[in-house]
């Protein structure tokens, strides 16, 4: 069981609302000819509506913009850590903001890194390749190894 997890595509949720970045973390991504879905939702309640189909595979890595209409990036960030069926997705806040404010919070509600976004477009794409290199090459993600931490037909969509 194991190893069909690990033969399935790394799934990616990126979730910012501004579409010059979007692009070009889409480009940095697609550089590279790997195994991996990614998915993009413009907001918060894009993406909880994303991560709550039954029909869609959980991702494996949540990349999250703050600052966006509707829902921000701190209260989906909270939505998904107080999730009982999302909390083990890591989420890579990847932002302008530099506030102290802001890396603190991010910290408080559990994401698991803080990623400013860098002004030049090659600094930004090396930045999303770097995260990409640890998150689905390096280290061991959950929802890859323990079969219970993917939904199943049987599994409610949140909870």
């Amino acid at each position: 069981m194991a190893a069909a997890l690990a033969e399935r595509a790394f799934e990616i949720l990126l979730v910012d609302d501004d579409d010059g970045d979007i692009m070009i973390i889409e480009e940095a991504l697609a550089e590279r000819e790997l195994n991996r879905g990614l998915t993009v939702a413009h907001d918060g309640v894009d993406a909880l509506e994303i991560l709550h189909d039954p029909d869609r595979p959980l991702p494996d890595l949540i990349i999250l913009d703050l600052n966006m209409p509707r829902m921000n990036g701190r209260e989906l960030l909270a939505e998904i850590k107080n999730d009982r069926s999302l909390r083990h997705i890591p989420v890579v806040v990847l932002t302008t903001s530099e506030a102290a404010d802001d890396v603190l919070s991010s910290y408080a509600l559990h994401a698991n890194a803080y990623v400013t976004k860098p002004a030049g477009f090659e600094e930004f794409a090396s930045r999303v390749r770097e995260i990409e290199d640890f998150y689905l090459g390096l280290v061991r993600l959950p929802g890859r190894w323990r079969p219970g931490l993917q939904r199943t037909p049987e599994d409610p969509p949140h909870g």
